[in-house]
Parts: structure tokens; C-alpha cells; sequence
């Protein structure tokens, strides 16, 4: 018999047994991770977060685990949902609070569904159905779930897809001037001009893991982050409390890259890295300098990956301009199930639409590739 159990709190379930349940390669679903997010201020109720993971047991033992929240918006979630919000208004209906099963503030593809029975994943699914029901919830989604977890969602959950842009090494580059070999030679021109104005202003740059960074430095990284946060009239969501956990609970897995200027931090990129890829997330400078973004986002972050053996980094969400500098589309997904079966119904033909439109505006970018003619080409959705 299994016995389905909700957690208000990943700190009432002991770490090991939840670190079971996936491969470690994806930081974002490990249990120091996400209990950091818990204990360390990072989500609150009324910024629409509340922890509700959903587990599933067999004879006391912990087989099946997906996490999940409660939201009362679509606040830190990537996937945007606001016209489905918007038509249950117009219809009189409550669309929050809703079940999202994600990493709360990472549009970073992995595992959602961790189980090593694939049975053990649907019934996860049907757990998650029967719970937004019983709630009377609008609806329960899953963002960012990976390729293989896809054929676990029957028709029922309308799916969505977005376009993000990745740099992957296809085997052959061992160090920067491999990458730049292969662009053609505007392209190649443009990234050692963005570099060489970097060096020229006297920059340089410490790479550091979570177990090499002072206290210094993570106040400097933090600071960093607020900053842009400000620049942008955005609430932070992380504090220096949660940055100081990542550097202890998971020391090789936080990777910050500081720019310096005459001994003084002046930019920062924070950084996690999981089994083959590099994850970016946030930067933040206190100056203005040109190239100062793509060197500390995106060339470090390279140069790092090649040092490293990495094979892939993810920058981040959104952004056209990185297809210039390596980083090719690539597509990500969700699953959504309506429990109202008049939306559901009107919701498929629109997310189906959506897909197409998508896979028209793939097609544009593919024609902006920097690679030389039969280089790296679009994958497929």
C-alpha cells in the first residue's frame, strides 16, 4: 500500500532519504537547496509561496517526491500564466491559489518527478490531481520538468514550451580559442573586441567556490544582486542568510565569478553547478564598463566549463543577444492541469497555437546562428 503525505516544510523530512530519490546531478532539487529556501527567508506566504511537497510512501519508506507550493500569483515562476489569471477574472472565477510543482525562482530545467519507478511517477501525477480537487485549487502545474519526465503526463495535462539559449560543447573544444574557431568571423571579431575592452579597463576576476569564498566576498555577491534588483524596481527574493547556506550545505556546487578593478569587487555573476552544467542566475555591478555583463556572465562562465569538462551552461532565462555569443535556442517545458473542464477545454487550442507560434519564431533565430555555415543547428520540439 502507498500512502500519499503533503510537508509544509522540507525541514520535517530528513535530508538523506529525499536525496535519494535523484541523481544529485541537478542542484536545484536537492534537499539543502530547497530547505535553504525555507529557512533562510526566501519564501513567504505573502509573496505567494507556501511549501505543500508532496510525497509518496511504501511501508514508511520514502519512494516518490515532488516539490511544490501553493501560490497566490505567478510571482518567481518563468512560465507566464497572467492571461489565464485574467480570464478567470473576467469569468467571475478564483485562479489562486493554484499547485506549481518547481524550484521556486530558477526557470532551470530537472527533475520534478523523483521517483526511480516510473509507476511511482504517476501516481505522483494523480496524487497531485486528486489534492487540487480536494482543495477546490484552479489548477496544478509543473514547469520545467526534463525531457524524459515528459511521457509521464497523459493528454490531460495541457502542455507549454518557451525558448531558452544554452551553450553546449559538442565535444571537440578544449579551450576559448576552440569555441571562437568555430564562429564565423564577424561573430568571433565582436566577442575578442568585448573581451579586449574588459582587459584594457584593468579588470580582473577570481573564480571562487562556495568553500574558497570569504564572508567578504558573498557580502560583496550579494550586494551585487540587490543592486540589480533596485536597477530594475524588483523586490530580492534571496538573502545574505540563504547565499551563506549554499556556501556551506553545497561548497562545490555555488561558483561566483568577482570582477575586480584595482583590488576592489566592482561585478559579480553567482553561479551553480550541477553534474555536466553550469546554471548562471544572478549578477549585479556597481559600474558601467563595456563588455563588463558578457565577460562576467558568459565568457567566464565558458572559460570555467572548458577548464572544468563541463558540457553545458545555462545562462539563464530569456535574451536574445546570447545567440551571438554561443548560446543557441534551446526548448523547455511545462504541464498543466485545469481542474475546470469548460477552461481546460478552451485552454488546449490555445496552448497548441502557442507551440506553433513558437516553433515559427525557432525558426527565425535559427537564421542567426554565429557558427560557420553547417555549424550547430536548432533542436527539434
Amino acid at each position: 500500500m502507498t500512502d500519499v503525505r503533503f510537508f509544509s516544510t522540507l525541514t520535517d523530512m530528513p535530508s538523506p532519504g529525499w536525496d535519494a530519490l535523484h541523481d544529485g546531478r541537478n542542484p536545484f532539487v536537492s534537499h539543502a537547496f530547497l530547505a535553504g529556501l525555507e529557512a533562510h527567508g526566501c519564501l513567504r506566504p505573502d509573496w505567494g509561496w507556501t511549501p505543500q511537497h508532496l510525497t509518496l510512501w511504501c511501508d514508511d519508506v520514502l519512494v516518490a517526491a515532488a516539490p511544490g507550493y501553493l501560490k497566490t500569483n505567478s510571482h518567481g515562476e518563468f512560465v507566464f500564466d497572467h492571461a489565464w489569471a485574467n480570464a478567470y477574472a473576467r469569468h467571475g472565477l478564483d485562479y489562486f491559489p493554484k499547485w506549481l510543482g518547481a524550484v521556486p525562482y530558477s526557470p532551470v530545467t530537472g527533475p520534478r518527478l523523483l521517483a526511480s519507478d516510473p509507476a511511482h511517477r504517476q501516481s505522483l501525477l494523480q496524487a497531485i490531481a486528486d489534492r487540487t480537487t480536494r482543495l477546490g485549487l484552479s489548477s496544478a502545474h509543473v514547469n520545467f520538468h526534463t525531457d524524459q519526465e515528459d511521457a509521464c503526463f497523459g493528454p490531460e495535462w495541457l502542455a507549454r514550451s518557451d525558448i531558452q539559449y544554452h551553450w553546449r560543447n559538442p565535444g571537440h573544444w578544449q579551450d576559448f580559442d576552440g569555441f571562437l574557431a568555430d564562429f564565423d568571423h564577424k561573430h568571433r571579431k565582436n566577442i575578442r573586441q568585448e573581451r579586449a575592452k574588459v582587459q584594457r579597463a584593468g579588470v580582473d576576476f577570481r573564480v571562487l567556490h562556495g568553500d574558497e569564498a570569504s564572508d567578504e566576498d558573498l557580502k560583496a555577491m550579494f550586494g551585487f544582486y540587490l543592486r540589480t534588483f533596485l536597477d530594475y524596481g524588483n523586490s530580492p527574493a534571496l538573502t545574505l542568510g540563504f547565499i551563506r547556506h549554499l556556501a556551506t550545505a553545497m561548497p562545490r556546487s555555488l561558483v561566483i565569478f568577482l570582477a575586480e578593478q584595482e583590488g576592489r569587487p566592482i561585478a559579480g555573476a553567482l553561479c551553480l553547478r550541477g553534474g555536466d552544467t553550469l546554471y548562471g542566475r544572478y549578477w549585479g555591478a556597481d559600474q558601467t564598463l563595456p563588455g563588463l555583463h558578457f565577460e562576467t556572465c558568459y565568457y567566464q562562465g565558458i572559460d570555467y566549463c572548458l577548464r572544468e569538462g563541463l558540457q553545458v551552461f545555462e545562462p539563464g532565462a530569456q535574451g536574445e543577444h546570447k545567440i551571438a555569443r554561443g548560446f543557441l535556442p534551446a526548448f523547455v517545458r511545462s504541464r498543466h492541469w485545469i481542474a475546470d473542464p469548460d477552461f481546460a477545454a478552451a485552454l488546449g487550442p490555445w496552448c497548441a497555437e502557442e507551440t506553433r507560434a513558437l516553433q515559427r519564431y525557432a525558426a527565425t533565430l535559427a537564421a542567426h546562428s554565429p557558427f560557420k555555415a553547417g555549424g550547430r543547428s536548432l533542436p527539434v520540439l
